[in-house]
């Protein structure tokens, strides 16, 4: 199902993009492997166009982080004559996921690619290390896993190095730790990673590189009538169900991929931008204020979420749902307070403490999500029980509140 132009915005908030571009002083640039690579092998020529783009916003005044695929693609062409299936043939990286697992259960293409992006890692960013330099600009290698964003020690390690970078004039280059990074630890997409750091260092803006020209109503590659739309103000359930449908790329990502990414972007109260890789000049013509590409807003331009609670929110996968009355949600939402084992109706999913959770309502909306203080197991043994009769239930605990308003934050899309 495709999505109409005539349901995707309000008409009350008209946008003036000269204007809201003219603040931005720190972006965070992500480019996939499709702007790239020509065929199935890295492109110099498009790197070089890449940097000598992103040297000039540098130069701007503009400070500049990078999130790069293509060290598969880079590895893969130096191991060709090693890179091939059973068959004898020419194995694909982006079909890896769909080989069938050996008999020890373990998925023969995983150390293939593993490989690739040992050899190709280096090449990659030395290619970007010597090109930058050419433009007289220091890069910096930053490889990344999901355990870096999950750990809070660990990110605010990583948010003092890139924000030390950036004070000493070095771009970031960052790219995901694609041989040692397996399902556990795996963030899976450069995409949803871009989003990540555009809110640990507290970018102004994300910007894209897609294969398209924006997101469209439907995938224009399938239907000619698909129409691109300007600017999106609310990700609805409408336009996840057009992103399913607007077209894959060479890479990981997809439309999907960068919609969550517009989600923890926006939902962190920055903007988003997806724009055609290919098209010559097109971060200068975004932060011009051109109409290029797609404009993502955040649902309330006026309020930006701390650097702690974009970590809770939008830094590290839910591993839980709390399901509340409408008296809790109503308390939390509303009165500030903490969520108390009273207001929980049912539990799902297996979480540890110290966890993120998500809090529903009963109509299985998500509004908020925070760190919890119990175990799934003891949140499903104290749910509506009154806090005097924990010590009964559970014997010696800690914590009143399942979640303690200090660590909850309340999503804006639920705020509307």
């Amino acid at each position: 199902m495709g999505l109409s132009s005539s349901s995707r915005l309000p008409k009350n908030r008209a946008v003036n993009r000269q204007q809201l571009f003219s603040t931005i002083k720190r972006v965070v640039v992500k480019v996939g492997s499709s702007t790239l690579t020509e065929g199935t092998d890295l492109s110099l020529i498009k790197m070089e166009r890449l940097v000598e783009e992103l040297s000039q916003v540098k130069q701007n005044g503009i400070e500049v982080v990078l999130v790069t695929s293509g060290a598969i693609a880079a590895g893969r062409g130096r191991l060709a004559h090693y890179f091939q299936d059973s068959a004898g043939s020419t194995l694909d990286p982006s079909q890896s996921t769909k080989v069938a697992s050996c008999n020890s259960g373990i998925n023969p293409v995983i150390p293939e690619l593993q490989a690739a992006a040992a050899v190709g890692q280096i090449h990659l960013m030395y290619g970007y290390k010597q090109l930058f330099e050419q433009f007289g600009h220091l890069a910096a290698m930053i490889l990344v896993t999901q355990d870096d964003f999950d750990h809070r020690q660990r990110y605010t390690h990583i948010s003092d190095t890139l924000r030390t970078l950036l004070r000493f004039g070095v771009i970031p280059v960052i790219n995901e730790n694609d041989t040692v990074a397996v399902d556990e630890i795996k963030v899976g997409d450069n995409d949803t990673i871009s989003a990540y750091v555009t809110n640990l260092v507290e970018a102004d803006l994300l910007l894209i590189l897609s294969d398209q020209a924006g997101f469209y109503t439907r995938d224009p590659r399938k239907y000619p009538e698909a129409e691109l739309i300007s600017t999106i103000i609310q990700i609805t359930d409408e336009i996840r169900a057009a992103a399913g449908e607007a077209g894959t790329e060479k890479g990981t990502g997809g439309m999907q991929t960068k919609i969550r990414a517009a989600e923890i972007v926006t939902g962190a109260g920055e903007i988003m931008v997806i724009a055609d890789g290919s098209q010559p000049m097109v971060i200068n013509q975004v932060l011009s204020g051109r109409e290029v590409g797609t404009l993502f807003l955040p649902p309330d331009a006026t309020r930006r979420m701390s650097a702690r609670r974009r970590w809770i929110a939008y830094s590290r996968p839910t591993r839980g749902v709390l399901f509340v009355d409408d008296g809790a949600k109503k308390a939390l939402t509303t009165g500030g307070k903490s969520l108390l084992p009273s207001g929980i109706r049912h539990v799902s999913g297996d979480f540890k403490f110290g966890d993120t959770v998500s809090c529903c309502d009963g109509n299985q909306q998500e509004f908020a999500r925070g760190l919890v203080n119990y175990t799934a197991q003891e949140t499903k043994q104290i749910l509506g029980k009154h806090t005097r009769q924990l010590q009964k239930i559970i014997g010696n605990f800690y914590y009143d509140e399942v979640i303690h308003r200090d660590n909850l934050v309340l999503l804006k899309s639920s705020q509307n």
